[in-house]
């Protein structure tokens, strides 16, 4: 096996049991904060904005 031969292994986890070093639910909770306040701001037309907030996501 590649992981055995270069001295490493994989390191899984799940959607309820995260041990990453925690950068994805970082993220995650950013991406949560900025849609919540997107449909709490938008309330009809939120989703016509998404393009919108992945671009001030991304900059």
């Amino acid at each position: 096996c590649l992981q055995e031969a270069m001295g490493t292994r994989l390191q899984f986890s799940t959607a309820f049991h995260p041990q990453t070093d925690g950068q994805s639910e970082r993220t995650i909770q950013t991406l949560e904060d900025m849609l919540r306040s997107c449909v709490l701001q938008m309330k009809d037309s939120w989703d016509t904005h998404l393009a919108l907030v992945e671009f001030v996501y991304n900059n």
